[in-house]
């Protein structure tokens, strides 16, 4: 193959050589710079036809430090235009127009598995690549929104940096754009003017509309990549691969424990502040979370939704069906560690683990005993109470 620098590739035709004009003459160092070389000899001196004087051009211009030989097949512009067909520009003729003139072609050897596209870099097809899965990694700390591309993340960054001249009247918040405020203050009104055409739901913001949309649709376009899970939106997704990556970025300021969900951590932090805002309206008791308030309630009503499907029996919590199943099944995922012993439930096997470690957390109030298991205790307590009613007077 000939051997081809920047000065001698500028115009070849039936052994001619033609000059350039500016803008031909940058293009093709853009072209040159683009392509895949090696082992082709730099002449960066050579005499191009019409000029007084050697072109001189720049090594570190051209950046020929090696011996470069080409691996692609040249292409050509077409005649009568002069449009190169690599980078889509058109140079305007003049009195010597170049013909059939030698370029080089990008290689691209990272083709996408989901359309005809190929990129030249393989972080170019990671990138590309969201555009079909839906994957957006990229999440903003200061707000909910995320992002498919590092660069678009980095542009959301400034509004929340840039001056904010757009003050909420009701509350502190300011806003970057009016737009912005107009939105946020539909949390203020209550206005809701995103409706459901599939039901009576309604919603402040589109974006919250389409996610409801998933619901009736059963849409899970957002798909782990390190397992089958699928979800109806991104924040579900970015929270869900923190079980693969083992992130807990939420650290509570009382303990050393951490968390992947700030809703967990303002959870746990009840347990420091006894705080129970959920509380029953048929009795006096309160709980930490909603789901257990929920849970509650149905001893007053005597809900039972979650029936077995192998027999007749139904319960008040998912839970209680999930243990009752495991009669069916066999199955005692728990497993003692200092024998060979196993459990349907968790709790057993703590109740079982008490005989290896000699605990007695249940004490009689009548006597010093104490007992490993609460039927135990309640057995014991029986002898009381019968000698009790023995001794009374006929």
């Amino acid at each position: 193959m000939e051997h081809r620098t920047y000065s001698n590739i500028v115009g070849i035709k039936q052994n001619k050589e033609y000059g350039t004009k500016p803008e031909e003459d940058s293009h093709l160092h853009k072209v040159l710079r683009s392509s895949t070389c090696e082992n082709v000899e730099a002449n960066v001196n050579e005499e191009i036809e019409g000029s007084e004087e050697p072109e001189q051009i720049e090594d570190d211009e051209i950046k020929v430090k090696e011996e470069l030989e080409m691996k692609e097949e040249p292409i050509y512009l077409e005649e009568g235009n002069d449009q190169c067909s690599q980078y889509d520009q058109v140079f305007p003729q003049n009195n010597t127009p170049i013909k059939n003139q030698m370029l080089y072609s990008e290689k691209r050897p990272y083709q996408c598995s989901h359309c005809d596209k190929s990129f030249s870099t393989n972080s170019d097809l990671i990138t590309h690549t969201t555009a079909h899965t839906g994957q957006k990694p990229y999440l903003c700390s200061q707000c909910d929104k995320a992002f498919s591309q590092k660069g678009d993340l980095i542009q959301h960054q400034t509004t929340h940096t840039r001056e904010k001249l757009y003050q909420c009247n009701q509350c502190d918040k300011t806003f970057s754009h009016n737009s912005n405020l107009i939105k946020h203050q539909r949390v203020h009104s209550g206005e809701k003017p995103h409706q459901c055409s599939l039901c009576d739901k309604a919603f402040a913001y589109r974006t919250g509309l389409m996610n409801h949309q998933r619901i009736h649709t059963g849409e899970k376009p957002y798909k782990c990549s390190q397992c089958d899970k699928t979800f109806s939106q991104n924040i579900s997704l970015i929270l869900h691969q923190r079980v693969h990556t083992g992130e807990k970025p939420y650290q509570c300021s009382q303990c050393d424990k951490t968390f992947s969900q700030n809703s967990s951590l303002i959870t746990h932090q009840r347990i420091h502040t006894m705080e129970k805002p959920y509380q029953c309206s048929q009795c006096d008791k309160a709980f930490p979370q909603n789901i257990h308030l929920i849970n509650h309630q149905r001893i007053h009503t005597g809900e039972k939704p979650y029936k077995c499907s192998q027999c007749a029996k139904a319960f008040s919590q998912s839970t209680c069906l999930l243990l009752h199943q495991r009669v069916h099944t066999g199955e005692k995922p728990y497993q003692c560690s200092q024998c060979n012993k196993s459990f349907s439930s968790n709790s057993n096997l703590r109740k079982h683990q008490r005989t290896h470690s000699g605990e007695k957390p249940y004490k009689c109030t009548l006597c010093y005993k104490a007992f490993s298991r609460n039927s135990i205790l309640i057995n014991h307590q029986r002898r009381h109470w019968g000698e009790t009613i023995s001794m009374q007077p006929i």
